[in-house]
């Protein structure tokens, strides 16, 4: 489990900093939609990808803690 949740963190946090990067480059270059999204939709859900990993860390610092005791 605590390799997992060790990859869950990682590619949801690197999903997030990408779609991230990419709403802000679009609102950047005067665009409001990219495709059929708003920009503003894909940086919450750039957000929201972000706090998906930051709880995956957690839950694997948690899991450290109860496996040592």
């Amino acid at each position: 489990m605590h390799e997992v949740l060790l990859w869950i963190g990682r590619l949801a946090g690197l999903a997030g900093v990408l779609l991230c990067g990419v709403a802000v480059a679009a609102r950047l270059s005067g665009s409001y939609e990219l495709g059929s999204f708003q920009a503003l939709t894909l940086l919450d859900a750039g957000t929201a990808a972000m706090v998906m990993a930051c709880l995956a860390y957690l839950a694997l610092l948690a899991e450290g803690r109860s496996a040592n005791r």
